[in-house]
């Protein structure tokens, strides 16, 4: 029995130094990946192109209003000079525009957000690399990025910001 129990507090003391030695070489490092985006040269070049690209969205939908507004104006001033047959075509291109118009708003909602993401990957990318060689220069085992807000305690770790904003030059 006294052999036993010697055995199980050996494993135990083995197990308790591993994990204490494991945890004493974990080294923890935190990033605000979006502060480092902001400061990347290339997010201005990327803003400009989302942002003409997103007038070239607008205009388009504004020519698509004002070919509406100019068809209702049209069926409200000639009304009552048309024969039904023509009151139910013209009421029907109107509502033919209608639905364009709502298909066109939903349609290019959903082209700027790839258009954001093709536009934005290279620089995600760009970053997570320069974390990652920071990481692994560093000797980093885990590293938060606190942008994502998932991290709610970082005091042991250490911001690596710096770090990545030295390896890009900025």
């Amino acid at each position: 029995m006294k052999n036993i129990l010697k055995a199980v507090l050996i494993v135990a003391f083995m197990l308790t130094a591993t994990i204490a030695w494991s945890q004493a070489n974990l080294k923890i490092g935190h990033i605000d990946s979006q502060a480092l985006i902001e400061l990347m040269p290339e997010k201005d070049s990327v803003e400009a192109q989302l942002m003409a690209y997103q007038r070239s969205l607008e205009e388009q939908i504004g020519a698509m209003y004002v070919e509406y507004q100019s068809k209702v104006t049209d069926y409200q001033n000639n009304v009552d000079g048309m024969s039904d047959i023509i009151k139910q075509t013209k009421e029907r291109e109107i509502a033919d525009l209608e639905t364009r118009i709502t298909e066109f708003q939903q349609n290019a909602e959903a082209d700027f957000g790839l258009k954001q993401q093709e536009l934005y990957d290279p620089l995600i990318t760009k970053a997570r690399d320069a974390i990652k060689g920071v990481a692994e220069a560093n000797g980093f085992t885990y590293i938060f990025d606190v942008s994502m807000g998932t991290v709610l305690y970082f005091e042991a770790g250490e911001d690596v910001l710096p770090l990545v904003k030295a390896k890009l030059g900025l």
